[in-house]
């Protein structure tokens, strides 16, 4: 029997979940060399999961992780040839622009609209582009030569955009954002059987660990709420969310189940901590995400503060590298004394103690954003 038992729940990720596994073997004895402990990962029962063996001070902890793997719903997302991506911004630019759901994540935070704004830029781009350089290759060369130029040219650059792609997450970026909101932010009859499912194997699992844990990062932070919400309070587990982007669906029209979910998990005095941090553009720092979302006050809404957490090398090295920064969480800190992941998950001390005392980072949002609650 373990200590403590973590079940993870990761983001819009089209990666199994041996990822999350591997992230920890490599970051894991670089934060323990920092923070001066000793952290041994040891093999789980399969690739999702794993263990962990933490002493400091004489005192030893055993963790057991558990990934509640969804990425075989993300992976049919992943495909999508220039209509159907054509198709997808038009939805997600009809939802968010419709009902004020933009305008309300702008004001909430910047940065993760400037995120998904950046592929479309980059896709309009494309094609001014490309129509500009069709424009000239049919003047220069006559329109039978001109169109097979023109033809050649579309055909290499879709092949160089494919491989700049990996690093620019154009596409993974329009098939995450679109995923969310292509119903106007309901939920899917596939997810609602995986978070059934979720909620059954946390729940089965309550004996098998002194303290269960339930982690969320990035959009799999309102899924991890969604799952706490299925369960009775004496069931549910203390929840610890990172880099999320709640409101991006919880704002929606359709978002109902979220926010109804958010009020439930906020008002049943469940121990939860959300850890955010400004230098991260993909989630909504420091937001309390189920007060923006009219659910009322929910986490400690914490700041990992990557200006002071992160050296200034490592922070120049990922200065550009923006899904890095998203995962910092997940990986050591040069100073892990506002936020430690493999402490805080693999330590002595339950959630609710180790952030005990602990009060909200300033500048935290906690106000009502709702498109109808600014009318």
């Amino acid at each position: 029997m373990a200590d403590r038992l973590v079940f993870f729940l990761p983001g819009f990720d089209p990666n199994p979940a041996r990822r999350y596994r591997e992230l920890f073997r490599r970051e894991a004895p670089a934060q323990a060399a920092i923070a001066g402990y000793r952290l041994e990962m040891l093999p789980g029962a399969g690739p999702d999961r794993w263990r962990a063996r933490f002493e400091e001070d004489g005192r030893v902890t055993e963790t057991e992780f558990r990934v509640l793997g969804w990425s075989d719903l993300v992976l049919p997302e992943m495909s999508a040839g220039p209509g159907k991506m054509a198709a997808r911004i038009g939805t997600i630019l009809r939802t968010y622009l419709g009902n004020g759901a933009a305008a309300a994540l702008w004001r909430l935070r910047k940065g993760p609209v400037l995120a998904c704004l950046f592929p479309m830029a980059v896709l309009a781009l494309r094609v001014l582009l490309l129509m500009a350089a069709a424009a000239i290759l049919l003047r220069l060369a006559g329109p039978w030569l001109g169109t097979a130029l023109a033809a050649a040219a579309i055909w290499v650059e879709a092949g160089l955009f494919k491989r700049a792609d990996r690093a620019l997450y154009v596409s993974y970026l329009i098939a995450d954002i679109h995923f969310w909101c292509r119903d106007g932010g309901a939920l899917g009859p596939a997810l609602v059987d995986r978070l059934d499912r979720f909620a059954d194997a946390i729940r089965a699992a309550g004996s098998e660990a002194e303290e269960v844990l339930l982690v969320g990062h990035s959009s799999g932070a309102g899924l991890a709420v969604a799952a706490a919400a299925r369960l009775a309070v004496a069931d549910r587990p203390p929840l610890l969310t990172l880099g999320q982007s709640i409101p991006m669906v919880s704002l929606l029209p359709k978002g109902g189940w979220l926010r109804r979910d958010l009020a439930t998990v906020a008002s049943g005095g469940t121990p939860w901590v959300d850890v955010s941090a400004p230098g991260d553009p993909c989630s909504f720092a420091l937001c309390d995400p189920a007060a923006v979302s009219g659910a009322g006050g929910g986490p400690l809404v914490l700041s990992a503060a990557f200006s002071r957490s992160l050296s200034p090398a490592r922070r120049k090295a990922m200065r550009l590298r923006f899904f890095r920064r998203h995962h910092q969480y997940l990986c050591a800190f040069d100073d892990p004394s506002g936020f430690d992941w493999f402490r805080t998950s693999c330590g002595p001390l339950p959630l609710a103690e180790a952030f005990a005392g602990r009060a909200p980072s300033p500048g935290r949002i906690a106000r009502d954003l709702r498109p109808e609650a600014a009318r």
